[in-house]
């Protein structure tokens, strides 16, 4: 067999990154529509007297779980038979039409519909924009421009919980306001990504004559390893994140903690995240091992929800725990996450590949999701060591599959996973 020809890159600087930007807001959205929910439950749950079994449900099906799960699992397919930007296009008037529920919500079935909906449209969108992040990023800056979509994941709840802040006094009619600037923010993404181009490599996959393979191309011992990886390394992250990102508003005001605490306190984990991934992550992650920086995040991860298992769910403790957690989080598993399930795949079948990942980790968490509310009602600090668990189980996983991919091309790469 003969190398891979090198990609020829043909966009400037200043379209890369704008093309970054437009790509990753896919991650503002996401992590919009979970922490607006979030902040929605208490109030929801008093207007409609849910049960805890009910918010559980909410969780579990909402876009932080089985509906973006199975979401990415079909978009992800379906960007590489058609291309990654005729997905990433549409997908977000979808995402406006669920979010019309979440607005005009009077029942708790409309709840359930929109965060259907929502999910499963943030769940195509991923796959599309990580597979067009990492095939137009110089290849000495793939790790850069990844850190920048996950800055506008962190963003999202940032701006959310900001706004919240004011807007929570005025009941569901204020939170509502959450809901509406992410179905406009969604219009305006379906006509911006309309300028934006094609991915070049899935086009150049395409001109070689490189029909896209199947699901049994996926399916196959060399691709399962790094799906089953991937899965396992960020799936037990994210139980922890699942928990973080939707419960952590609803368990500050059912801890009866000072009311300003719902939203400041999360928003400055999420803002101590976005420090983490400017000085940490888009810094470092392009030139030093990978491995020993997934290392270090994990290692915080796992002592900062010890000490929240060991002290209790108090504001000093919480405070505490938010400022580690979102330092870790910057540089963790959910950065590297973005970028390794990038660079483990073909381009032929890099979006496929993602959304099962995506989708295992989804669903995973949607399952756990049912059973949060009661376990933190009845016996948080055992929540939190089994949550802490899930961290020890990430971190192992994580540290002792870690690549080492700086630098490298999406090429060298394929080359190198073909043994030449």
């Amino acid at each position: 067999m003969t190398a891979p020809a090198p990609h020829r890159d043909t966009m400037s600087s200043r379209e890369h990154w704008r093309n970054t930007v437009l790509a990753g807001l896919a991650n503002y959205i996401d992590a919009g529509s979970i922490v607006s929910g979030s902040v929605a439950l208490a109030l929801w749950k008093e207007r409609y007297h849910l049960s805890d079994g009910f918010i559980g449900l909410i969780g579990a099906f909402s876009a932080n779980a089985i509906s973006a799960g199975v979401g990415a699992l079909i978009g992800g397919r379906l960007c590489d038979r058609f291309g990654r930007k005729r997905i990433y296009q549409y997908d977000m008037l979808f995402y406006a039409f669920g979010m019309l529920f979440l607005i005009f919500a009077a029942a708790p079935w409309m709840i359930i519909a929109g965060f259907v909906m929502v999910g499963l449209a943030v769940g195509a969108d991923i796959p599309a924009s990580w597979s067009l992040i990492a095939e137009q990023a110089p290849d000495a800056h793939r790790g850069a421009h990844s850190g920048v979509a996950q800055m506008l994941w962190y963003l999202g709840p940032v701006a959310v919980l900001g706004a919240a802040y004011f807007l929570k006094p005025f009941g569901i009619a204020g939170i509502r306001w959450l809901f509406i600037h992410l179905a406009i923010l969604a219009l305006a993404l379906t006509f911006l990504r309309s300028r934006m181009r094609e991915s070049e490599r899935w086009e150049e996959s395409i001109a070689a004559g490189v029909r896209p393979p199947g699901w049994r191309a996926v399916l196959t011992a060399r691709h399962l390893g790094a799906v089953f990886y991937l899965a396992a390394m960020y799936g037990f992250w994210n139980l922890w994140a699942g928990y973080n990102g939707f419960f952590t508003p609803y368990l500050i005001e059912a801890n009866h903690l000072p009311q300003w605490a719902a939203t400041v306190v999360p928003a400055a984990y999420f803002l101590v995240g976005m420090v983490s991934i400017g000085a940490i992550f888009m810094r470092l992650s392009d030139r030093v091992d990978q491995r020993l920086l997934f290392g270090i995040s994990a290692a915080l991860h796992i002592g900062g929800m010890a000490l929240l298992a060991v002290l209790g769910f108090t504001l000093p403790v919480v405070i505490v725990h938010i400022l580690i957690m979102g330092i870790a989080g910057g540089f963790g598993a959910q950065s590297f996450f973005q970028l390794w399930s990038a660079e483990l795949f073909p381009t032929a079948i890099r979006s496929t590949a993602q959304g099962l990942c995506f989708a295992l980790v989804r669903i995973g968490l949607g399952l756990w999701s049912l059973a949060v509310p009661g376990l933190a009602a009845h016996d948080f600090k055992g929540l939190a060591w089994i949550l802490t668990g899930f961290l020890v189980v990430s971190g192992l996983v994580g540290v002792i599959g870690a690549p080492r991919n700086q630098g490298k091309s999406l090429e060298q790469l394929d080359a190198e996973r073909q043994g030449m």
